[in-house]
């Protein structure tokens, strides 16, 4: 019951978190490429989707629909010359958002014991989230034969 709940609050507010997902990712220095390359509409739009449609993308879609789907977000963003860490960040940002939106509306108030098991696994999920994007910015110099130090990858991956 708690499940559909929350998703139940995060589709009927899909507009309220597209939007303010959007304002997150134009303040994000790890984003800079992909909101100067993507329309704004276009990634709104692209997050609506998922927020509105969320009962559909964890319950009913195939593992070959979201392949689909994403699969060709990648080659998208490819062509309109995002940075791979830059989507990986976005990615991230979407769950990361969702999760702060949740927090916010006083949702993750569960028994305490419940909690900190939905906290490990948001922890675990941040972290992993990290590794991926500092994986993808490690790969992305090392291609481009720019790997002089991590502070210069850093720098790289903001610019």
């Amino acid at each position: 019951m708690f499940a559909i709940r929350l998703i139940n609050l995060i589709e009927n507010h899909a507009d309220r978190l597209s939007e303010g997902l959007l304002f997150k990712l134009q303040a994000s220095p790890q984003c800079n490429e992909l909101v100067a390359k993507v329309p704004a509409e276009e990634l709104r739009r692209r997050t609506y989707e998922i927020y509105r449609n969320l009962d559909d993308w964890l319950l009913t879609k195939t593992e070959a629909e979201i392949e689909e789907r994403y699969v060709g977000l990648g080659i998208r963003r490819a062509r309109q010359g995002v940075p791979f860490s830059a989507l990986l960040w976005a990615i991230g940002a979407t769950k990361e958002y969702l999760w702060e939106y949740l927090q916010r509306e006083g949702l993750m108030d569960a028994p305490l014991e419940l909690f900190s098991e939905l906290e490990l696994v948001h922890c675990l999920d941040r972290f992993f989230d990290r590794v991926s994007y500092f994986a993808a910015m490690g790969y992305q110099c090392a291609r481009l034969g720019d790997i002089e130090s991590p502070a210069r990858i850093h720098a790289v991956a903001r610019r």
